[in-house]
C-alpha cells in the first residue's frame, strides 16, 4: 500500500510527463487528501473517469488521421473536428489535438516540398520516408495517448504551441 506522500509523488510525476494538467493534478491531489480511504484506493479514486476517457479521446485524435485512407481528406478533417469538439473537456485532449494538427500541417508542407524535389529525383526517398513516418507517428502517438502519455511527433513544426 502506498502512503499519501508516495501517491502525491506519483501524481506529480504524471503532471511532469504531461499526462495531467495543472488543474487535474490539483483536483486529484485534493481528492487524495480529502478522502479517508486506504491510500491505495485514493489514487484510483482521484484518477477514475478522468484518465480513461481522456486517454481514449487522445488516441482517437491520433489514429483518426488514418480516415484519409478510406475517404479522401478525412484524415485532415476528422482529427481537427474531434479536437475542436473535445478540446474544452481536458487540457490533455487539447494538447493531443495541437500535436496532431501541427503534424498534419508539417506533413502537408513537407509533402509539397518533397513532391517538387521529385522533379530532380532527390525528393523520391524523402517522400517515401514521409509516407512511412506518416504511418508510424500516429500509431506511436495513439499508443502513448492510450497509456496516458503526451508525445510530440519528432520533426513537427510548432504551428500551435504545445505546453
Amino acid at each position: 500500500m502506498m502512503s499519501i506522500a508516495e501517491e502525491i509523488a506519483k501524481l506529480h510525476d504524471m503532471k511532469q510527463s504531461g499526462a495531467l494538467s495543472d488543474q487535474e493534478y490539483e483536483d486529484a491531489k485534493a481528492a487524495l487528501l480529502a478522502h479517508n480511504r486506504p491510500s491505495g484506493q485514493k489514487l484510483k479514486l482521484a484518477l477514475d473517469g478522468m484518465s480513461s476517457d481522456t486517454n481514449m479521446w487522445g488516441m482517437f485524435i491520433h489514429l483518426s488521421q488514418f480516415c484519409g485512407y478510406l475517404i479522401p481528406l478525412a484524415g485532415l478533417i476528422v482529427p481537427i473536428v474531434l479536437w475542436q469538439i473535445k478540446k474544452n473537456d481536458s487540457d490533455i485532449i487539447d494538447r493531443h489535438g495541437r500535436i496532431v494538427v501541427n503534424w498534419i500541417i508539417t506533413e502537408f508542407v513537407l509533402g509539397i516540398v518533397f513532391g517538387l524535389l521529385c522533379l530532380v529525383w532527390i525528393g523520391i526517398p524523402f517522400l517515401i520516408a514521409l509516407i512511412v513516418v506518416g504511418i508510424i507517428f500516429p500509431v506511436i502517438g495513439g499508443i502513448k495517448a492510450n497509456n496516458g502519455e503526451v508525445w510530440k511527433y519528432p520533426c513537427s513544426i510548432g504551428f500551435f504551441k504545445v505546453e
